[in-house]
């Protein structure tokens, strides 16, 4: 892959937030933008692996420009204890909504404010911090969502979004992604509508494994079994470190704009193109049936513009 690293415009003094900062995909988001001269806040639930994160990126670039803030996803009282943290600095010149579960609860499970566990971290605890970020934006910024391949291999009950009429993780997981997508491409209509000089975009990372991702102490440490198990799937899989490179694309290029959906050249790895999205993920009218559940599911409006 002669394509790895892409060259990131200059960042200096831009300021990014990224959630699950702390591992995987997240990290290398993280790390690169630092690398670039951004200032970068890294989100996650686990102060120890923040703190891990942060050193990291510092032990090979001392001078880097890195913070962190705790944040549970799951839990809207965390989130809007962080979003106050937040909201006290600087505004922000981009937010990649990265942070997410992958491996799944075997059985259904419920967050602290009782709603499915899956959809609260992957979707629910974004859309509350987007919303009270939202005004922290500076003019131009972007929000970048983590899509996923998974979102066209399910169907996606609208009616069911917490999951009481049937559960299985497969599903918890495509479901939060189809959702995430939904999400981000409604919330950048109602940019466009409000006048808002800000834009949505939907990055997915292919298939990006942590065995053919570089050892970082602390932070990416995947055991010999499973380098050996990825490996196997090197002809159609990368690390994390190339699948973040289409969330920094989707972040930082030139001819990228709002409402685009943006994943590697040949679908599970390689460079970052632009790509046609699950189609139930872009209409309208379900767009505004999400909107209207997660303002009641967050108890929480979300009004862009005004």
């Amino acid at each position: 892959m002669t394509w790895y690293p892409l060259a990131l415009p200059p960042q200096a003094g831009r300021r990014f937030l990224v959630t699950g900062a702390n591992a995987g995909l997240g990290f290398f988001t993280a790390a690169r933008l630092a690398a670039a001269g951004a200032h970068v806040v890294l989100v996650g639930r686990s102060a120890e692996r923040l703190q891990a994160a942060t050193s990291a990126i510092r032990s090979v670039r001392p001078a880097a420009s890195v913070e962190s803030v705790v944040i549970d996803l799951s839990s809207q009282r965390s989130v809007l204890d962080g979003s106050e943290q937040l909201l006290a600095g600087a505004p922000f010149d981009g937010i990649v909504a990265n942070a997410g579960m992958v491996h799944t609860p075997k059985t259904r499970e419920v967050s602290v404010d009782g709603d499915e566990l899956v959809l609260a971290t992957n979707v629910l605890g974004h859309f509350t911090l987007l919303g009270r970020l939202l005004p922290h934006l500076t003019i131009g910024a972007r929000v970048v969502s983590l899509g996923s391949l998974s979102t066209l291999l399910s169907t996606f009950r609208i009616d069911d979004l917490q999951l009481e009429r049937g559960y299985d993780f497969w599903r918890a997981y495509a479901q939060s992604k189809i959702a995430t997508q939904v999400f981000a491409f409604e919330l950048d209509r109602r940019l466009r509508a409000a006048g808002v000089a800000v834009s949505s975009v939907v990055a997915h990372p292919g298939y990006s494994v942590s065995g053919r991702t570089p050892t970082v102490p602390g932070v990416n440490e995947p055991t010999r079994g499973g380098r050996f198990a990825d490996a196997l799937q090197g002809a159609w899989a990368q690390g994390k470190h190339r699948g973040a490179e289409v969330s920094l694309h989707a972040l930082t290029g030139t001819d990228v704009t709002g409402g685009q959906f943006w994943g590697p050249r040949y679908l599970t790895r390689g460079e970052p193109v632009l790509q046609k999205p699950a189609r139930v993920t872009t209409k309208p009218a379900i767009g505004e049936k999400f909107w209207t559940f997660a303002e009641a599911a967050t108890g929480r409006p979300f009004t862009v513009g005004g």
